[in-house]
């Protein structure tokens, strides 16, 4: 655990609070008590973004220390047959009303690993959403999963904008290089302390701390010792802690650092 009068406190890029198995609330605690000062929320589809929508302008009710929580819109590779109209709107009405704990289209992108929407609607609904980001001044929420030659064609073709990045990255370090060169800021989750990453951490050690993030996706992807179990926010000074290890940095040095990319990427 990081002690606050350090002046750095963690930052979950990347977690689906309101896909939990219990109380957001309770979560935030513990997360709180573990250090971390900031968490993002994601959404993957309308119902997850208004879901994440409402826990950033939410205070808890009960004046309880928790992190400050802020919000993405996006539509999910697998959920891309909804369309983005949805979407569309609510990114509008966050820009149009000034709503600033909404910091990012996303999470959007490719996955051919499930294939639950066809390849071409995703092709076709990420690059749409590369757009809603370009419009709306937003940064964007990219996930690819097994799909690394559409993603860097698509981003060739379409141009990111200035602020994107690629969450939770498990490529290794040509697909890091690859989406550094394309302008990418890179966010390891817990894969980092799996037995059989040794790519992914390959990578995260040749990624340039201006351009390195740390999450949970959580409930997702609980780090070791917790692999296996339900993930949090909590947890995520443990993928800081192992990429510190990879860098030879103090674990206060790393949440520094990723906390002032993720406070530069998102804008807040």
């Amino acid at each position: 655990m990081i002690s606050r009068s350090t002046g750095c406190g963690w930052t979950d890029s990347h977690c689906h609070l309101q896909d939990a198995y219990e109380p957001p609330a309770d979560a935030l605690g513990r997360a709180f008590e573990a250090g971390v000062e900031r968490v993002v929320c994601v959404g993957t589809d309308v119902s997850t973004s208004l879901a994440a929508v409402a826990l950033a302008r939410g205070d808890g009710g009960d004046g309880a220390a928790r992190p400050v929580v802020s919000a993405t819109i996006g539509l999910h590779p697998h959920q891309a047959t909804e369309g983005i109209d949805g979407i569309a709107r609510l990114v509008h009405e966050a820009v149009a009303t000034g709503d600033h704990t909404v910091v990012a289209v996303g999470e959007c992108g490719l996955d051919y690993h499930y294939e639950h929407s066809p390849r071409h609607v995703q092709r076709s609904v990420f690059a749409d959403q590369i757009a809603l980001a370009k419009q709306s001044g937003l940064a964007l929420v990219i996930h690819a999963r097994d799909a690394w030659d559409d993603l860097f064609d698509i981003l060739r073709a379409e141009g990111p904008p200035e602020r994107a990045v690629l969450h939770c990255f498990t490529g290794g370090q040509d697909e890091a290089r690859q989406c550094l060169d394309a302008g990418l800021t890179l966010s390891f989750s817990g894969i980092v302390t799996f037995k059989n990453a040794s790519s992914v951490r390959e990578a995260a050690a040749m990624c340039p701390l201006d351009r390195l993030l740390v999450e949970t996706d959580s409930p997702f992807l609980a780090p070791v010792p917790h692999r296996g179990h339900v993930n949090e926010p909590a947890f995520v000074p443990l993928v800081g802690a192992a990429i510190a290890r990879l860098k030879g940095m103090t674990d206060v040095e790393l949440a520094c650092s990723s906390t002032a990319v993720a406070q530069a990427l998102f804008g807040w």
